[in-house]
């Protein structure tokens, strides 16, 4: 049974939560763990509600609501989803309530801690339910408060310099898209009512356009606009520099949300903004943007395979994955390389959360991630060992799990219209596999190092967070479509859109 105005139960039940906890005396620091964990259970139930309740073949927006908002201004609290935006909300669900989980060794500050991770859920599940522009931007913006602290405040010995640098360069992006946002609000007009409009499903109608918008030079400079902000989000080389930094300071949960749905709102962004307002330069756009995802792809691989922080090597990885994401939505041609884009977008929300929560573990009883100051682990860590190694495979595509099926997607689909571009990213999947494997074999294999013979191996708590993405990986390396019968129809309106 879906509940009536199931999205902002989802966007605000976690904020009701953050309001609780702040009520909570200090000396109660259990209390808040559990009011932050309570807070995220009801919105995975209403994920999977919406899971089970969505239309797979219909065309539209479902589970709206538009209510006015800054009337004098045309803006609206509206909300909806499509086939887009329902696996990322999906995602966010799952994600926030095993963070929480993973968070449970959390010790100083933890009032501030957990009510900044519930306002960052408050924000992300709004980022993907958002149909009015302004609405969209107040929830990106919103975005951008917890996760600063949350680096800044539990993070790393350079914290301070990561959150200042992941700051000012999504504060970039975000005013190029201000300025954007503001170009098409007073470029465009509604026809019912000769309002200025914010409302996305109004000014994806190319005819509401007024004839500076239709201009070839300001759509040409409004995409621009649009793609650096997303870019910098996703990110994109040469765009990516803030993101190994972020990464490596951030607490271990604040790496999975970082890595499994910060980064896709850039790419969902493209989708969902860039791609219905500016179809035309979309198409105008789609070689370049396939050649920086290409790049991405390379250069994000190499980077990787030059580090020895196991969490660095992570985050270029994340870089050389997304390349395929931006790679896959360059193909107008056919459905199936976007189709791929978009479920790689869910399955390495999935894989990467789990690589860098077995990080969090390794780093909780070494004090450390040199991947070289390991070995032999798998002698006193054997079931450590084997989650590390099934996040390892589904990272560098082994058929029969999740990422082989959205990369072989991707790259069927776009060899169709870029071949010698997808034959080049292939190497990137050899580079993926020569990292990884290397990577396990120094940890985890050859002679034991005496100084971890004692290490205890993976704790209940820590299992049980893992346990639900590895399920993923392997079901939807098996049968992808229960995401890809999600995403099928809405994906299809979408290049058609582009193609005109």
């Amino acid at each position: 049974m879906v509940p009536e105005h199931i999205l902002s139960w989802m966007i605000f039940f976690p904020l009701i939560g953050a309001g609780l906890i702040l009520l909570v005396p200090k000396r109660y620091p259990t209390l808040m763990k559990v009011i932050a964990l309570l807070a995220t259970v009801p919105p995975l139930w209403w994920a999977a509600s919406l899971y089970v309740g969505f239309d797979r073949w219909g065309n539209g927006f479902q589970y709206m609501e538009k209510v006015p908002w800054i009337e004098a201004f045309n803006i609206h609290y509206s909300l909806g989803i499509d086939g887009i935006s329902i696996p990322m909300i999906l995602l966010t669900a799952l994600l926030a309530f095993i963070c929480v989980i993973a968070s449970w060794n959390i010790n100083e500050h933890v009032r501030g801690y957990f009510a900044l991770f519930l306002l960052l859920d408050t924000s992300m599940v709004g980022v993907f339910s958002a149909l009015d522009f302004f609405l969209f931007y107040v929830f990106w913006e919103l975005m951008l408060l917890p996760m600063y602290f949350l680096i800044g405040i539990w993070g790393g010995p350079r914290k301070e310099y990561a959150a200042i640098k992941f700051f000012l360069f999504t504060l970039v992006g975000s005013v190029l898209m201000l300025v954007v946002m503001l170009v098409f609000y007073f470029g465009s007009v509604e026809p019912a009512t000769g309002l200025h409009s914010f409302d996305l499903t109004i000014l994806a109608d190319q005819s509401v356009h007024q004839a500076f918008l239709q201009s070839h030079t300001i759509r040409w400079l409004c995409y621009l606009g649009l793609f650096i902000g997303f870019a910098i989000k996703i990110p994109l080389v040469p765009f990516h520099t803030w993101l190994p930094d972020a990464h490596v300071e951030a607490p271990t949960a604040i790496s999975v949300i970082l890595a499994g749905i910060l980064l896709k709102m850039g790419t969902y962004g493209i989708l969902r903004i860039s791609y219905p307002l500016l179809p035309d330069m979309a198409r105008e756009f789609a070689l370049f943007a396939a050649i920086l995802g290409l790049i991405s792809i390379i250069y994000g691989a190499l980077c990787a395979m030059a580090q020895q922080d196991m969490k660095k090597l992570i985050a270029y990885s994340s870089i050389s994955h997304m390349g395929f994401v931006m790679l896959g939505m360059s193909v107008f041609s056919n459905t199936t390389a976007i189709n791929g884009a978009v479920l790689q977008m869910f399955n390495h929300g999935t894989v990467t959360a789990m690589l860098f929560l077995l990080v969090g573990v390794i780093y909780d009883r070494a004090h450390h991630r040199d991947i070289d100051g390991f070995g032999g682990l798998a002698k006193t860590m054997p079931v450590y060992a084997g989650y590390t190694g099934l996040a390892f495979f589904a990272a560098l595509g082994l058929p029969g799990l999740s990422s082989f099926i959205s990369e072989a997607l991707v790259l069927v689909g776009s060899f169709q219209q870029y071949k010698i571009i997808t034959i080049t990213a292939t190497t990137g999947i050899i580079l993926t596999a020569g990292y990884f494997l290397w990577t396990m074999q120094r940890v985890f294999l050859g002679p034991l190092n005496q100084k971890y013979a004692e290490l205890p191996d993976i704790s209940l708590r820590e299992a049980f967070t893992l346990t639900p993405l590895a399920l993923i990986v392997i079901l939807l390396g098996f049968y992808p479509m229960p995401v890809l019968n999600l995403i099928g129809t809405t994906l299809k309106h979408t290049v058609a859109m582009v193609v005109g």
